[in-house]
């Protein structure tokens, strides 16, 4: 019952945040924080569905400084979590297909995210040096999802080194984001779907101990012991809740 009062409920909070988010872009094209703002934004919708949402971030985190970050992507879902982490002057990297979307494509574009042809690996290397160069230029922070897909409740995914590699290239340092479990987190007939925590890592500087692929397969393993930590620590939570 609950359902069905909530489903319309929401998508009506996500058609106007929708308009607002565009409004927003149309007015200032591409201004390093939009991305921030939509991702503020679109976590409201969270509430509506019952889930907290705690995030942990590094002290004294610098937002006029560039990073490389890398997150977790578990599914659909990750619109109105994970963005919640997002940061002034951050941008994401997404597949160029997303132009193409209606509405969301167009925001996507116009919020400043940089758009890579994954089916074309010149192109995509041609992507990277771009974003490499916006880094420097424009003081961006970039956020990847290195897993390349969604989860759906497969715990970690393989990485790719493009992150890590662009890190080195640009001497950027890596915050690592980890989200708990999203995977059948949210049931829409129940009024409280419980608490998602957010950890987000103190910046590292990537130094020549290893190579891009070493920090890939570092972070990797470090990302699985983070995300089992947190799903632990939330099944504490759920229990005494």
């Amino acid at each position: 019952m609950l359902a069905l009062i909530r489903i319309p409920v929401v998508l009506v909070a996500f058609l106007i945040l929708n308009v607002l988010v565009l409004i927003v872009c149309l007015a200032r094209p591409f201004h390093r924080d939009n991305v921030y703002l939509a991702g503020q934004l679109y976590s409201q919708i969270a509430k509506l569905l019952g889930l907290k949402i705690t995030i942990r971030r590094p002290p004294g985190l610098d937002t006029d400084k560039s990073y490389v970050v890398v997150a977790n992507h578990q599914n659909s879902y990750d619109i109105i979590t994970i963005c919640k982490a997002a940061f002034p002057g951050v941008v994401t990297i997404g597949k160029k297909s997303l132009k193409w979307i209606p509405i969301f494509g167009q925001m996507y574009w116009l919020s400043g995210n940089i758009m890579i042809d994954r089916k074309n690996t010149a192109k995509a290397l041609d992507t990277l040096q771009l974003t490499a160069k916006k880094i420097t230029e424009k003081n961006l922070s970039v956020w990847f999802f290195p897993e390349g897909t969604r989860s759906y409740g497969r715990g970690i995914l393989p990485f790719k080194v493009g992150a890590f590699r662009l890190a080195i290239a640009t001497e950027t340092p890596v915050i690592m984001v980890t989200a708990s479990n999203l995977h059948d987190k949210i049931k829409w007939n129940r009024w409280n779907n419980g608490e998602l925590i957010i950890d987000m890592s103190t910046p590292q500087q990537l130094d020549t101990s290893r190579s891009a692929k070493g920090w890939m397969a570092f972070y990797h393993a470090e990302m699985e012991k983070k995300f089992a930590a947190l799903n632990d620590e939330v099944a504490e939570s759920d229990k005494s809740r």
